[in-house]
């Protein structure tokens, strides 16, 4: 397989393959076997922890070199990886678990790799953001935020935007801060629906819904919570453009000193309506 992609890569200036390549977040079954063949075939493996990753591939019996690649030193490490590929040498790119640059390194290697002529080529696989969505029951648009900020502002900010967007909100968050989280949730959104999966494939799955008090309450008498991932509902379009809240919004940046002009660039930002809309509903505030 790896030689087939190599020739289609020849038109290109560097005769390899970059190979991205999700891997289990839980259950080592979950690994396809098309990135069995990949991790077998590729002469180099890409990944953040090569103890992790030593363990998926002493369960298949691969011994395909690995490298260190994480994001403390992602630019050092990338070069590294560019000399292998710049001499032909097919690399996989694999996350500790899910799908590369999902809220894990690889973007400074993929651009790098792509500036060259190097052929880069995406497996489907695992990913806690896609298997959250679907066990939501919730369908339509959604926007993955990556994990939830922890300064309580930008925490704010994004909790705005799933107020007046219809589009649902999916993000990871720690098992240390999530009971935190969910308390601002409950506290900003109300009785706005929430799901919350956590440690999805493995054999504590399990997956708790309501609103986000509902999920505090439940989640509160858990000793070990584990790896979370949650789902926001977006919300009602009759609500989307609710100027009460932007204006209540307005409010809290004016009795935080915010100019006008950064009144507006906040709220543009946080509820994607166009600066004359937001210069509209706040006319006439004090």
């Amino acid at each position: 397989m790896i030689a087939e992609k190599g020739e289609k890569a020849s038109q290109g200036a560097v005769k390899a393959t970059l190979f991205l390549v999700p891997t289990p977040i839980g259950n080592l079954k979950d690994i396809t076997l098309r990135a069995l063949e990949v991790l077998r075939e590729v002469e180099l493996i890409a990944c953040e922890d090569t103890r992790h990753t030593r363990k998926l591939l002493s369960a298949y019996g691969i011994h395909t070199p690995l490298v260190s690649y994480e994001k403390f030193s992602e630019k050092k490490k990338a070069s590294k990886i560019m000399e292998e590929l710049a001499k032909g040498r097919s690399v996989a790119l694999v996350s500790d678990a899910g799908t590369p640059l999902i809220s894990d390194p690889g973007s400074v290697l993929i651009h790098e790799a792509r500036d060259i002529g190097v052929r880069i080529e995406t497996l489907p696989g695992p990913s806690a953001v896609t298997a959250a969505m679907s066990a939501s029951g919730l369908s339509g648009a959604f926007r993955f935020m990556g994990f939830f900020p922890r300064q309580k502002s930008a925490a704010v900010r994004e909790i705005m935007r799933m107020k007046l967007s219809t589009d649902h909100t999916v993000f990871y968050e720690s098992p240390r801060r999530i009971i935190a989280t969910l308390k601002l949730l409950d506290e900003h959104l109300g009785d706005r629906p929430v799901f919350l999966a956590r440690e999805i494939s493995k054999i504590h799955e399990e997956h708790l819904s309501g609103n986000a008090g509902d999920v505090l309450k439940q989640l509160s008498i858990r000793s070990e919570i584990g790896e979370v991932t949650v789902v926001v509902q977006g919300a009602d379009q009759e609500s989307v453009i609710d100027e009460d809240v932007v204006r209540r919004r307005a409010r809290q940046l004016i009795d935080k000193a915010y100019t006008k002009k950064d009144i507006l660039r906040v709220l543009v930002e946080e509820t994607g309506l166009k600066r004359n809309r937001i210069y509209e509903i706040l006319q006439g505030l004090d």
